[in-house]
């Protein structure tokens, strides 16, 4: 399916790994020009150059923290009329017990999952209704609908999130600009690598081992841990000329593990 966004200048906040990087990739093969920012540099040069091969799409990299206002100034620097605007971060670590989050880890964290998107989206959706034409995907956590004390530091900041991107939604959609939220689960990313392969050395087990144990003590129907390119798959469907009835919605994306009707 052709989704009618060749050509479109797309900013991928968050995309040198894990589900940005899918949606890199996904929005490169459709031909849209990609601009692509992460804190890491060396990694960031990689994933656009191996992108941009793959697909035959410009892909730009831009090192920079788009949670601070230097940041964000260097990415609308390099791209100052986007079409689309894509954003995820690495994810906040896992928590314990809620009374051990310190107001200086909520502050911290905030520029991060609600801040710094909140900002961003207030810097380029005026553009996109003057244009008549955007899309906008924010790329948050399950965690934002479906609460747990060990993803404290990422749900309720991406609730916000959500809620803010909603109202959004709401005022500008009649311009064609329809904006988005997707909610992933569990996935193979770098951050998930990073977490279950310490668990296996702490446990004398795999990677597997741990990824299994996961699944089973949260119950995911799937019986396993998502790809960070499927979910980019659903972030350029969302971007594309076909969603443009859709906006303001949510999709949970997490192999069946949170239970609702609707």
């Amino acid at each position: 399916m052709d989704l009618g966004i060749r050509g479109r200048k797309a900013i991928v906040n968050g995309g040198s790994a894990g589900m940005g990087r899918g949606s890199v990739l996904a929005l490169a093969a459709e031909g849209a020009e990609l601009y692509v920012s992460a804190r890491g540099r060396d990694r960031l040069q990689r994933t656009c150059e191996e992108i941009s091969a793959l697909t035959g799409a410009d892909v730009t990299p831009i090192a920079a923290d788009h949670s601070t206002a230097e940041g964000r100034a260097a990415i609308l620097e390099a791209c100052p009329q986007p079409d689309i605007l894509v954003g995820t971060c690495s994810p906040p670590p896992f928590t314990g017990d809620y009374k051990a989050v310190s107001s200086e880890d909520w502050l911290q964290n905030l520029e991060v999952t609600l801040l710094g998107p909140v900002d961003f989206m207030k810097m380029v959706v005026p553009g996109m209704v003057e244009r008549g034409w955007g899309r906008v995907v924010n790329i948050g956590t399950g965690a934002a609908k479906f609460p747990a004390q060990v993803r404290i530091l990422s749900g309720p900041p991406r609730a916000a999130l959500v809620n803010y991107t909603v109202a959004v939604a709401k005022a500008v959609a009649r311009h064609n600009v329809m904006v988005n939220n997707v909610l992933p689960g569990m996935h193979h990313t770098a951050a998930t690598e990073e977490r279950f392969s310490a668990l296996a050395r702490q446990n004398g087990t795999t990677y597997e081992d741990e990824i299994q144990n996961f699944i089973n003590e949260w119950n995911i129907p799937a019986n396993r841990f998502g790809d960070p390119e499927h979910v980019g798959s659903f972030v350029a469907l969302l971007c594309s000329e076909q969603a443009a009835f859709v906006t303001g919605q949510s999709l949970v994306i997490d192999g069946g593990q949170t239970n609702a009707t609707f």
